[in-house]
């Protein structure tokens, strides 16, 4: 079995969820605990350092994953940054989603841009 962990603030879109099952042969996705989603998702930006704040999602990765699982990492870039390193020396695979920006215009000139799933990217 294998685990996508999801460090990241939003839902995986179908063409995510297929892609990681058929690319990665993820069998399970597992998001994190409300009460770190909320951190994670809200990483104070007032902050000198994110030592601290780290050590909650260090323990977390400790406590849920396994040699081998993939972490999809997307967010404040100092936190992503100390996850990624941290996941990298556990033998983790940090991964991130790359897209294509597909920009529509309607008939008033309007521009939309849609942003679609390519693939993920090991870190």
């Amino acid at each position: 079995m294998i685990t996508m962990h999801l460090f990241f603030s939003h839902q995986l879109s179908d063409e995510q969820i297929k892609d990681a099952k058929t690319s990665l042969n993820i069998t399970e996705f597992k998001a994190l605990p409300k009460d770190l989603q909320t951190r994670f998702s809200n990483v104070p930006p007032s902050l000198d350092s994110l030592d601290d704040y780290a050590k909650d999602f260090y323990e977390y990765i400790d406590k849920n994953t396994k040699k081998g699982d993939f972490l999809l990492i997307s967010g404040d870039f100092g936190l992503c940054f100390k996850l990624i390193n941290y996941a990298k020396a556990k033998s983790l695979k940090p991964v991130y989603a790359t897209t294509k920006r597909e920009v529509l215009k309607d008939e008033n000139g309007v521009k939309q841009s849609i942003f679609k799933h390519i693939k993920f990217r090991e870190f």
